[in-house]
């Protein structure tokens, strides 16, 4: 893993989780740009910082004010907070006075939201970003796909992962998943109303995740809108391998008397209208858990391409002054 950068942008994980631990060795892993120095959690116990020390990460089980605590902490340039929606508002009054950029990887919100192959390169200056959720992560791109060809009317995803992929964080924020993710679709993939619906699969053996995006749309060249669906999901799969089609774009004519016309806009009403659906099936690299938490893989791998986009983009920045 030979780096073409002199210096590296150090980075820090809040968060000892599945998802944290996951980002962390993903960093290690797979990056030429960034160097992990520190990882903090609340659980001493916690498999993610006993990962971490064995790695020679520094750890500490104090939360935040245990990371701005650490001399590692001097020199980290992105916080990556991997805990819950409650807990990165009080970690952004913490972090954001001392000049560090937090990639958010809760429902919280409080940044612009980032998708990597729709607007990953919108806000490469931002603050604090946010990754919406595994969900939007894995449906958005192919309802903004379809809004590059024809307008969106109504854009509704359905994320189904196996229960013993989410874990607390997940669990406690349902409804900030259904409500930051229905908002994603409608600001970063262009549908004039978004809905999105998250399913908990008890099934054993688990099963990959499986997400659904059924949009509605005006009468539509529909090759063009399966060509750049297709198109969009090769975006993905350069850094979410696992991540692909389960068959084609399926097109349902929509009957004028349908009560699914009442979403079209009145200019539109009465010309014609189409439900598209598209069926996708996220497998997981296996970097900390089963390839059946593709729903993790997705958000860790889309916050690692951004903060690798937000290095090189300081770097570039520096080389001009």
């Amino acid at each position: 893993m030979g780096s073409t950068q002199t210096r590296r942008t150090k980075v820090a994980v809040i968060g000892s989780g599945n998802i944290g631990t996951d980002l962390m060795i993903k960093i290690l892993r797979l990056s030429d740009s960034l160097d992990i120095t520190a990882m903090a959690g609340i659980d001493a116990s916690s498999d993610g910082l006993a990962r971490a020390r064995r790695l020679k990460v520094a750890t500490t089980h104090a939360g935040v004010e245990g990371l701005l605590a650490l001399d590692e902490f001097a020199d980290v340039e992105i916080v990556f907070d991997a805990t819950s929606a409650g807990a990165h508002r009080r970690h952004e009054e913490a972090l954001r006075p001392l000049g560090r950029t937090l990639i958010d990887l809760t429902p919280a919100a409080l940044g612009p939201y980032v998708v990597p192959p729709v607007n990953g390169t919108d806000q490469l200056g931002a603050p604090n970003v946010n990754m919406v959720t595994c969900g939007g992560q894995a449906t958005i791109p192919i309802v903004a796909a379809v809004s590059s060809v024809t307008p969106v009317h109504y854009g509704e995803i359905v994320a189904s992962l196996s229960s013993r992929s989410a874990g607390p964080g997940t669990r406690a924020n349902i409804d900030e998943f259904t409500e930051t993710t229905s908002s994603a679709v409608e600001q970063v993939g262009g549908a004039a109303l978004g809905k999105a619906i998250i399913v908990l699969n008890p099934a054993e053996p688990p099963l990959m995740m499986r997400d659904t995006v059924h949009c509605l749309v005006s009468d539509c060249a529909t090759e063009s809108v399966a060509a750049a669906v297709e198109e969009m999901v090769a975006r993905v799969q350069s850094y979410v391998p696992g991540y692909r089609l389960k068959q084609q774009v399926q097109f349902d004519r929509v009957a004028q008397d349908d009560p699914l016309c009442s979403l079209l806009a009145d200019s539109e009403k009465g010309k014609g209208a189409l439900k598209l659906s598209v069926f996708l099936e996220v497998e997981g690299a296996a970097h900390y858990l089963p390839a059946f938490a593709g729903n993790l893989d997705i958000m860790t791998s889309a916050a690692l391409r951004t903060a690798e986009r937000m290095a090189a983009h300081r770097i570039a920045e520096r080389s001009r002054r």
